[in-house]
């Protein structure tokens, strides 16, 4: 059963009728001051009239709409603004299921989402696809669902536990939620032309719904014009101006995402507050954020901010947060905007740059106040065999992690993995390393890595080396969260503390710990898929801001480093990475050796 709203067709007539003075409306809001996105304007003492769940009119004086039981909401001065929407974003990365990630965005006025459940798809295929659909669509909020496209991300270079083909692509299509295709990943694919990606993108055009776009390379010469012919609508992996106007002159929106870890707005936002881009081509939306951010910092309103503090007009910057993402999708007469026929989606604020959000009105419903949820978000009973899903195989030990050397070696090259901060891609290092008894260590900054198989139980593990983290002392840091094939990643400069790490995960069926000096001292319980909790967001938050401070503890200084970690198997962002199959360069997309 879905938490759904009347379409125009099923209410046209009564909301004619409202805004025509013939029939009350359910709920009047006035004494406020509108903010117009389709205008880009403040219309100071506008009113606005609801009757189920949608704007039936928007003017001066809705006196006319109001009966004995109309519910009258006087703003008192405050500023009305559409519902916040989230362009491009994963449910699974907030380590939340979808009722509980809606339960913890709607107090900062999140209304609207779209998102791409290709984290769940790599370990549940289509079946976690549809459970992720369907619980979206018991919310009290507009979740729309993009039907994942790659999974794997990049054939060949790793293995995930489900792959999704076009025929589960044009199946989905038919879902009353899904909205289109989720981000297109493999690039190279698309470009190459790719029989499968291609498929894929034909479904998703036939059903006249958007295609996502993924382009994540520096290269704007010919495979950048080859792959925006290849159909993708958006793309968010700039991180750039260059990237920013690049995409907004080959016809795609250009999405501006400030994740947890993802800064990627300051840079690229000068390409309309300096060089004066036609800003209804951009987006605003937060890609990847976990539930700390979430519960501490907030969403949607925490990008358009951030937005209006790099110098961004905060109308404009709103717009990019309401009716750009709206008309993207093909639903600007749906939601995006405080205009007649509209899901009535809004927001109380008493400043448009701050954005303290003081009340949230979705479908006509007021679903927050002051911070707090005053709605239910329905849950699904999510299968128990969505709660078994990492299998290890054999009970790791601190020989599973060692680095052999070649024969007679006391030092060697090899390549390393280097974690930027607040940025996804990686560089390609190289350190020289000691070789003690036969095996590479880490030092100077650098230390381990490695990828643990769970979907299979083959009991494999692949080594390498990364840098950036700042780790000290005995300690590791495991996680099945570990973009996108969601094995499991192990990062230590200890191997029997690795091995301890990895063993609590698999014990326990999945989430993130942190070990020093052989204790436990955080741990993240994730049993649904090893991805997502299905308890409240303020527990899990709790929990995850311990595993912040612990790896503080470890010597860690990095922004929201949890993000970085679980991206190191992300095999389609340049420039190295790590999956079960060895090392990749992202650049060449090929496999590479450790050691050189």
């Amino acid at each position: 059963m879905t938490n759904s709203i009347k379409s125009w067709a099923d209410i046209g007539a009564e909301l004619v009728a409202v805004a025509a003075g013939r029939t009350p409306a359910d709920v009047v809001i006035r004494g406020g001051k509108l903010v117009n996105v389709q205008s880009r304007e403040v219309l100071d003492g506008w009113q606005v009239a609801i009757s189920g769940g949608r704007f039936a009119f928007v003017g001066p004086d809705a006196s006319h709409c109001i009966g004995d039981e109309t519910r009258i909401i006087d703003a008192d001065g405050q500023y009305l603004i559409p519902g916040l929407c989230d362009g491009h974003m994963h449910i699974e990365s907030g380590m939340l299921t979808p009722a509980e990630f809606a339960a913890a965005v709607i107090p900062h006025g999140t209304t609207t989402m779209f998102t791409d459940p290709h984290e769940i798809a790599n370990v549940l295929g289509l079946r976690g696809v549809r459970l992720m659909h369907d619980e979206a669509l018991l919310q009290p909020i507009n979740i729309f669902t993009q039907m994942p496209s790659c999974a794997p991300s990049a054939p060949g270079l790793e293995t995930t536990g489900f792959e999704i083909t076009p025929e589960d692509v044009a199946e989905a299509m038919n879902w009353p939620g899904i909205i289109g295709l989720g981000e297109m990943m493999n690039f190279p694919g698309v470009i190459a032309g790719d029989d499968k990606m291609l498929a894929e993108i034909a479904a998703t055009q036939n059903a006249g719904k958007t295609v996502g776009g993924h382009y994540a390379s520096f290269d704007r010469g010919i495979p950048f014009h080859a792959y925006a012919a290849g159909g993708p609508a958006d793309d968010h992996e700039g991180t750039a101006e260059a990237d920013a106007i690049a995409r907004a002159r080959q016809g795609m929106r250009s999405m501006l995402r400030l994740g947890s870890a993802w800064y990627d707005v300051e840079s690229q936002i000068t390409a309309v507050t300096e060089k004066g881009l036609d800003p209804r081509n951009f987006i605003l939306c937060t890609d990847d954020c976990h539930s700390g951010t979430l519960v501490n910092e907030g969403h949607m309103n925490r990008v358009v901010r951030h937005a209006i503090e790099c110098g961004c007009d905060p109308l404009v910057a709103l717009q990019m947060a309401t009716i750009n993402t709206a008309t993207h999708f093909g639903l600007e007469r749906e939601l995006g905007s405080i205009a007649p026929g509209r899901r009535a989606d809004v927001i109380l604020t008493s400043d448009i740059a701050k954005l303290p959000i003081d009340a949230v009105i979705a479908r006509g419903e007021t679903v927050a106040e002051d911070g707090k949820l005053l709605v239910d978000c329905p849950h699904l009973d999510w299968p128990s065999a969505t709660r078994t899903t990492v299998h290890l195989g054999k009970k790791l030990t601190s020989e599973d992690f060692e680095v052999p050397a070649p024969d007679g070696r006391n030092r060697v090259t090899a390549r390393v993995i280097g974690v930027v901060e607040n940025q996804a891609p990686t560089e390609a290092l190289e350190a020289e390393l000691p070789v003690i008894d036969g095996v590479v260590e880490g030092e100077g900054g650098v230390c381990q890595i490695a990828l643990v198989e769970r979907h299979r139980a083959t009991g494999d593990v692949v080594n390498g080396f990364v840098s950036g983290f700042g780790y000290e002392g005995d300690m590791a840091m495991a996680s099945t969260v570990a973009h996108d094939s969601h094995h499991m990643i192990v990062v230590g400069t200890d191997r029997a503390n690795m091995a301890a790490a990895a063993n609590r995960l698999g014990d326990v069926g999945g989430g993130v710990t942190v070990f020093k000096d052989g204790q436990e001292i955080a741990l993240v319980e994730l049993p649904i898929a090893g991805l997502m909790s299905d308890s409240p967001a303020v527990e899990v938050a709790a929990k995850a801001d311990r595993m912040v401070a612990a790896m503080a503890e470890c010597g860690c200084t990095l922004n929201n480093a949890y993000m970085q970690h679980s991206l190191l198997a992300l095999v389609v962002i340049p420039s190295l990475r790590i999956s079960d199959l060895g090392l990749v360069d992202v650049d060449t997309f090929e496999l590479t050796d450790l050691l050189t």
